[in-house]
């Protein structure tokens, strides 16, 4: 993603900056030279990784302390996504987290704090860097959703479903007013996700190096694909999953919550 008319530099705001998939966006978009506003909870490690950046890529790196379950915190990163006075040219819409235990084994409030970063935040985001980024013409939005939102999952899946729905739609509708949206739809990642659920994390052919998954995401944004479902295993069970029924679907919901 080029810059934008009015500015020399691309910058980049990426959520949940500090670990996995997150981190790794960081790393290869300063990499190749974008300045970054990184999003996050953890204050020390958000300064840790922006010191890093700084001092390995030579660029600006900006820091913002917010837990998006909390709306005044969001309220903050809306305001710096829409900043006309200082562009955000791609918005990484990462935060996430999800529940090892089935939906009424979780609490409501659990289950509403997953929905407040998987949905509500992406919307919230979305809604405040499109019209930002359609009114000067230019700019994107990856939101990384899940091969999960193909499958019948519960609470998890059904989010990501509505990321899916919602990027494919902001793609065909602010397409022609310059803006790129798409949806990442990684499977089984190499990354600390499964760790904070307290899954145990495997290494068959089934689970991918999150530099790859970053790397391929980023030549399908630039290609202007509405979707990337990067590893063929994964392209392969998306397809599946439109001739297999629901209910054998269904069977796959324990898989990776061990």
């Amino acid at each position: 993603m080029p810059p934008s008319p009015t500015t020399s530099q691309a910058t980049s705001l990426i959520t949940g900056a500090t670990a996995g998939i997150g981190h790794e966006y960081a790393r290869q978009l300063a990499a190749r030279g974008d300045d970054l506003v990184l999003v996050a909870r953890d204050s020390a490690r958000l300064e840790q990784v922006a010191e890093e950046l700084r001092r390995t890529h030579h660029i600006e790196v900006e820091v913002l302390v917010a837990d998006l379950t909390d709306r005044d915190d969001l309220a903050r990163v809306e305001a710096r996504v829409a900043d006309r006075e200082r562009p955000i040219d791609l918005l990484v819409n990462n935060a996430g987290f999800g529940l090892k235990k089935r939906f009424l084994d979780n609490s409501a409030d659990a289950e509403t704090a997953m929905l407040e970063v998987l949905v509500t935040a992406v919307l919230r985001l979305s809604h405040a860097a499109l019209g930002a980024m359609a009114e000067r013409g230019h700019g994107g939005i990856i939101n990384v959703s899940s091969v999960a939102a193909f499958l019948p999952r519960g609470s998890y899946s059904a989010a990501k479903a509505w990321v899916n729905s919602f990027s494919e739609w902001a793609h065909l509708e602010y397409k022609s007013r310059g803006v790129t949206v798409m949806a990442l739809c990684p499977g089984f990642t190499k990354t600390e996700f499964h760790e904070r659920m307290e899954v145990t994390r495997g290494d068959g052919f089934m689970w991918l190096d999150v530099d790859f998954l970053v790397s391929k995401s980023l030549k399908d944004f630039e290609k202007g694909r509405a979707y990337s479902i990067p590893g063929a295993q994964y392209k392969t069970i998306s397809a599946l999953t439109k001739a297999v029924p629901n209910r054998v679907l269904r069977l796959t919901q324990s898989v990776g919550r061990r």
